[in-house]
């Protein structure tokens, strides 16, 4: 008998990805305290915050099910950017990115009923200058306001805004899901 997968996240690309891989997988989600130790390297928070998740569901759910839990953070000139407040601060973000390269770092924690699997990954992307009206363009049309950066890669941003990328383009939208049926 298949062990069941739980997807211990809302993230609608997170469930995408999945889906794309061909996973069959419920979604089950907590509340988690997404704080961290001061101490802790930025991978080292990405995975802190979504081993939180996988063992705020673990104790939602009877044991025997392998949980998948993930969460995504941008790193921009060794600081962590988070979700944007509002409008003006996903411009504020949008503009910080704008002419440079961050980093986003995805922690994964990965609960099978015999193991544990934890790590990160990373991938660079650089943005080209982007102008005042794109950047509220941006922001006005899709409300980025659920995304760590403020924008999600496979939208119009991304199209028109990165110049390059080093890494795994699903990693950016919040999974590298190579890396996690691998494991599964």
């Amino acid at each position: 008998m298949k062990t069941p997968v739980i997807l211990a996240s809302q993230s609608p690309r997170r469930k995408q990805l999945l889906e794309w891989a061909e996973v069959e997988f419920s979604v089950v989600v907590a509340d988690t305290d997404e704080s961290f130790p001061e101490t802790l390297s930025c991978a080292e928070i990405a995975i802190h915050i979504a081993k939180n998740k996988a063992l705020a569901v673990l104790e939602k759910i009877d044991g025997g099910s392998t949980i998948i839990a993930a969460d995504t953070i941008v790193v921009c000139e060794n600081k962590i950017i988070g979700k944007p407040k509002d409008r003006e601060d996903a411009i504020n973000i949008i503009s910080q990115l704008s002419g440079k390269t961050h980093e986003v770092i995805t922690g994964v924690y990965i609960h099978k009923p015999d193991q544990v699997i934890a790590f990160s990954d990373m991938t660079k992307v650089s943005f080209y200058e982007l102008t005042q009206a794109q950047i509220e363009f941006y922001v006005d049309k899709y409300k980025p306001y659920d995304k760590a950066g403020a924008y999600a890669i496979q939208e119009w941003i991304g199209v028109v805004g990165i110049s390059s990328i080093v890494g795994d383009f699903y990693n950016v939208m919040g999974l590298p899901v190579s890396k996690v049926i691998r494991h599964l």
